[in-house]
């Protein structure tokens, strides 16, 4: 049977007016692009805005702060005060120990870790991570860039995946394909951003609804 009730996340947003309307639509987590080397990236200050509307109108979707490689200190220092991001997405090279100390540092935001997937052997990678992270993001690997890139990990290795926390599906997720993830690969959640883009950062609102209304509906 379909997944019937997996979550979505719209990730690279880069203006409050859009992730208002993003949310009004039905998101479950709204992502904001923390690396500055990304066509997607926000500031600080615009990023605490963004969420700090959200916070105020919309509760109870998580606010997802997108990181790459990130020292720790920095991440702490773009809080800007107390944080507004409810998740910080680990979207870089991040090791073990490396999870364990921004875990020690800021135990009271959750913490997502993203791994490339090449090969079906990357997948033997993440087993470690799972007693340190509260979601799996699984994105497909790409020369050029960590994310962003809309191509799709090979639905091979894709088929009865299991891990301990919930786990979510990155790159190229489009509408040609839902039939296929929600029946076949079932995972926990969908983070989708260029395949809805009329250019980096900025979300054609009419495929956004018909996206979200086709993984719902």
């Amino acid at each position: 049977m379909p997944k019937t009730n997996t979550l979505i996340k719209i990730c690279g947003l880069t203006s409050e007016e859009q992730a208002l309307q993003i949310a009004k639509l039905g998101a479950h987590a709204i992502g904001i692009i923390s690396v500055e080397e990304s066509p997607r990236y926000l500031s600080a200050e615009i990023k605490k805005k963004i969420f700090k509307t959200l916070e105020r109108l919309y509760p109870k979707i998580e606010r997802v702060s997108v990181v790459q490689n990130c020292p720790i200190d920095l991440i702490l220092k773009n809080f800007l005060g107390t944080p507004s991001e409810t998740i910080i997405q680990l979207h870089g090279d991040e090791d073990i120990d490396y999870c364990k100390k921004i875990r020690e540092r800021i135990p009271n935001i959750g913490l997502w870790k993203a791994f490339r997937i090449k090969t079906e052997k990357d997948l033997d990678k993440i087993k470690p991570f799972e007693d340190l992270v509260d979601g799996i993001l699984l994105d497909s690997w790409n020369r050029e860039t960590y994310g962003g890139s809309g191509k799709k990990i090979n639905s091979i290795y894709l088929k009865d995946l299991q891990f301990s926390k919930p786990w979510w599906l990155a790159g190229g997720i489009s509408i040609e394909w839902i039939d296929e993830i929600l029946s076949d690969i079932r995972p926990d959640g969908l983070d989708i951003s260029s395949s809805i883009e009329v250019y980096p950062g900025v979300k054609n609102l009419e495929a956004t609804r018909n996206l979200i209304d086709k993984i719902k509906n």
